[in-house]
């Protein structure tokens, strides 16, 4: 049995060089992230900024459907998703240079309902397979338990994401499997 729970974690794991918590405390902690995507920066740019309804999880959305997310990729740009009546805000683009960076600053998901200040950049560096995409997220804040204990999950969320979006990019399909010929 436990040859069979390693062999899945290499699988699920297997597209990160890097995906950890690096470090946490009562006040805050940061997570890493970076895995290889094959296909140029500006086409996971792109990708990512133009087409996060179709890679992000509904699950991991206030509406269920990851269709009302959008994000304007321009300096006070919004990371929102639309509601049946009103809507949410996730994150504000502070920096973006198309291909390169993409830098956001707030809470996602319960961070939100807290006492936090958040930052996550993600950067797109060239490689000889494609790129080589980088995503930390760094967040400050206050609770009664302290903030150490969200470090885990919220590397959970943001892995699977990760590998929802290298998923879509390389195979048109987040959870992995070429889609079928239509």
């Amino acid at each position: 049995m436990p040859r069979i729970v390693a062999v899945l974690l290499m699988c699920v794991f297997s597209s990160f060089a890097v995906a950890e918590v690096a470090d946490s405390s009562a006040g805050g902690f940061t997570v890493k992230l970076t895995t290889q995507i094959h296909a140029s920066p500006s086409e996971v740019y792109s990708r990512v900024v133009h087409n996060v309804g179709d890679w992000w999880d509904g699950v991991h959305t206030f509406s269920g459907d990851a269709h009302n997310l959008s994000i304007e990729d321009r300096p006070q740009g919004c990371f929102c998703e639309k509601l049946a009546a009103g809507g949410v805000r996730h994150m504000e683009v502070v920096f973006a240079s198309p291909g390169k960076m993409l830098r956001m600053s707030g809470g996602l998901g319960p961070l939100q309902g807290i006492a936090t200040a958040a930052s996550m950049t993600l950067a797109f560096t060239p490689t000889a397979d494609g790129t080589r995409l980088d995503l930390t997220y760094s967040v400050a804040g206050y609770t009664a338990q302290g903030m150490a204990n969200l470090a885990a999950p919220v590397n959970s969320v943001l892995m699977q994401q990760m590998t929802r979006l290298k998923n879509y990019v390389e195979t048109g399909n987040p959870a992995g499997k070429a889609e079928a010929p239509k």
